[in-house]
């Protein structure tokens, strides 16, 4: 495939079109479908906008901000599907959504066309099984918004050709996006290996060690994060948020490692959904102060380290289960979550015995299965080798 494939979207939200928007600004002839004309027309006029802003910055000129606003078809007829090479599906996160929207684009597009979903967590296998041709089905995963994040997770179902495969990475690639291969399982890779940045700070509220401000504060300055996790869940939402929690968590069988936060589910109950609702762990409202984080330093490198290695145990799990390849898997957290370090290369700085000992420390202290030290750990320390030798 190349810049002549003409690329269907399915979804007007916006992921699918920052997805339309990248395809477009690639070359690409799209065609984004939506039922809703208002989501269409919206869309439309946000791509306006940001093109206007864009030659205002003189990122682009005025050629190609027309160029690429003229290549995207906005439509409510299905149908314009027919002769597109790639579809890509942007919808809402519902399986049985997405498997009969699969079932529905299959009848209209061509035989040669790749169907990919951008699902965050759903299992590709079982979307793909919706399809009469499975093997030309698979995850290509962009991280919002789609033309600002370099990273985009390319998850193969257990049906997908390998032809269909390598076409679908090389096209994405050649869209400038940073690609990672990832197993199907819950989460991919980096809503699997990023849970304990949220699903720990908020365990460290919960037992009264640290308040929202001072998690954040420890992971932002002592961490080098860009933001704090309860700055990134207000960011986020924390409806979109707790969703995936409770998604991963009844993906992988209730796994106590994921267990979502009755803190989280109910700031989501209370409508303290983050910044587009004006309140979520902090208040958005104009004038409003953030409270100020005690900034002792004994306390912020106990929570840092805590959520650190909860995280490095996660991405050494990750690597053990064969979800991923060492460099695929620290690439996915710096690219594709901003993280300072890889996951596993940060494991070396620190020293990887360090890591398990405060594993084994957490698991004692807590009994719990969700501090269980991964196995891949203890065969490190085991074999004196470094992640990155």
């Amino acid at each position: 495939m190349d810049s002549s494939t003409k690329i269907g979207i399915l979804g007007a939200g916006a992921m699918g079109s920052g997805i339309a928007q990248v395809a477009a600004t690639a070359g690409h002839q799209v065609v984004l479908f939506d039922t809703q004309t208002g989501a269409l027309n919206q869309s439309k006029s946000k791509l306006a906008n940001i093109m206007a802003r864009l030659v205002e910055k003189k990122r682009i000129t005025d050629a190609e901000s027309y160029a690429i606003q003229g290549r995207i078809a906005y439509t409510d007829n299905i149908e314009a599907f027919a002769g597109c090479g790639l579809l890509i599906e942007a919808i809402v996160e519902s399986l049985d959504i997405k498997k009969k929207a699969f079932a529905e684009l299959e009848k209209v597009c061509g035989n040669q066309a790749i169907l990919a979903t951008n699902t965050s967590s759903l299992s590709v296998a079982s979307i793909a099984a919706a399809c009469r041709h499975p093997e030309r089905v698979l995850g290509i995963h962009f991280f919002n918004p789609a033309p600002l994040m370099p990273l985009v997770e390319i998850v193969p179902a257990v049906q997908t050709g390998k032809a269909i495969l390598r076409a679908s990475r090389e096209l994405i690639d050649n869209w400038g996006k940073v690609t990672v291969l990832a197993k199907d399982t819950p989460g991919f890779i980096v809503n699997r290996v990023a849970r304990p940045f949220y699903g720990e700070a908020l365990r460290i509220y919960e037992e009264g060690i640290a308040d929202f401000s001072t998690i954040d504060w420890a992971m932002r300055e002592l961490g080098g994060f860009r933001m704090g996790p309860f700055q990134l869940m207000d960011f986020i939402g924390n409806d979109v948020n707790y969703k995936v929690t409770e998604s991963v968590f009844s993906a992988f069988y209730y796994d106590p490692r994921y267990k979502p936060s009755f803190t989280q589910k109910r700031h989501a109950e209370a409508g303290y959904l983050g910044r587009k609702s004006g309140r979520g762990y902090y208040d958005y409202s104009e004038g409003a102060m953030v409270p100020a984080p005690n900034t002792d330093e004994a306390i912020g490198y106990a929570v840092l380290h805590r959520i650190l290695v909860m995280l490095i145990n996660e991405a050494a799990d990750a690597l053990y289960l064969n979800i991923a390849t060492r460099e695929d898997l620290d690439l996915a957290m710096t690219k594709g979550v901003n993280y300072p370090k890889g996951l596993l290369k940060w494991a070396d700085e620190l020293g990887i015995d360090v890591v398990l000992n405060r594993m084994e420390d957490l698991y004692g202290e807590y009994g719990e299965d969700r501090y269980r030290p991964s196995p891949m750990l203890r065969r490190m320390v085991r074999r004196n080798k470094k992640f990155w030798d």
